[in-house]
């Protein structure tokens, strides 16, 4: 009798772990490619030495979480960064521990992205995309917040630029009408090149529907652009029901949106980026110029 209610008891608390189990998020740190994956080969606990495989028993392992009904996410795992992170925390980068502690410092973050039981295949250009979009975020915001207050006026210049820019998000999705509006703002920063891509639908700007993390995203880096006054470039295509879709562009001037011409738009899309050729128009899309792009600001900025 003892033995069996001991059974029982023991049952019971392998089921009531288990059901714990199902409330604890994983995260699957991956290597992005065969560059990343040869870097972690000079760890001697890093078992694997092809990347197909080892991209197969990682995808394996996804689906294995995901059927025991266990929150996962999956994480771009760098192995620069991890270096310095060890070296930083004084931890041993050549143990699974270390591997495991970097991956959960990743989950923290906020640059990972859910596993639905997608392919891998499809999962990982979501992810990088999601990786970099994040890293030019943080960098903007930084070069934002480093330009600091004013000395004429004492206004703080990353604010006042970061407001000018939503201020023009929202007339240009207001004059762009009803749709679905796809955004993309190119800015050369001190030392990298910042884009930020922004998708939107609906009519006015106040109906609009807007991700609120891609329009943090875009609208902190034309912020950048304005405060800094760099040069870039910004375009609006904007499709709907049985019509053409409309292609608008400017160019980032002083802090101002100046529109282009439509010859401008055309040639600004029909050129080949990369090596200057000619390329063919896109069937059923209107070149248009640029509009006005007026706020409530009167001119001021910095």
């Amino acid at each position: 009798m003892a033995h069996t209610k001991q059974s029982k008891r023991t049952g019971t608390n392998a089921s009531l772990r288990r059901a714990l189990r199902r409330e604890v998020p994983s995260t699957v740190g991956i290597l992005a490619d065969e560059q990343d994956f040869t870097r972690m080969r000079r760890y001697r606990t890093f078992a694997f030495d092809d990347y197909t495989a080892y991209l197969r028993q990682a995808e394996q392992l996804l689906k294995t979480l995901s059927a025991q009904q266990l929150h996962t996410s999956v994480a771009l795992f760098d192995p620069e960064e991890f270096a310095e992170y060890c070296a930083e925390a004084g931890i041993d980068a050549d143990a699974p521990a270390g591997r495991s502690r970097f991956t959960a410092e990743l989950a923290g973050r906020g640059a990972n992205v859910p596993y639905t039981g997608q392919p891998l295949g499809n999962l990982l250009p979501q992810l990088i995309n999601k990786t970099v979009r994040q890293a030019t975020w943080e960098y903007a915001t930084l070069l934002l917040a480093d330009l600091g207050m004013c000395a004429d006026c004492g206004q703080d210049i990353g604010r006042s630029a970061f407001d000018r820019a939503s201020s023009m998000l929202m007339r240009l999705l207001e004059v762009a009408g009803p749709g679905e509006h796809h955004l993309v703002c190119s800015v050369p920063g001190p030392d990298e090149q910042l884009l930020a891509v922004l998708h939107a639908q609906g009519g006015t700007a106040s109906s609009a529907r807007i991700d609120a993390e891609e329009g943090a995203e875009f609208v902190t880096v034309l912020a950048a652009g304005i405060a800094l006054e760099s040069t870039g470039g910004l375009v609006l295509r904007t499709s709907a029901p049985e019509t053409a879709d409309r292609v608008h562009g400017w160019r980032l001037h002083q802090g101002r949106l100046e529109p282009l011409t439509a010859g401008e738009v055309f040639s600004a899309y029909c050129t080949d980026a990369a090596t200057g050729d000619p390329l063919s128009p896109e069937p059923g899309v209107e070149y248009c110029a640029g509009f006005p792009v007026t706020t409530d600001d009167p001119g001021n900025h910095h």
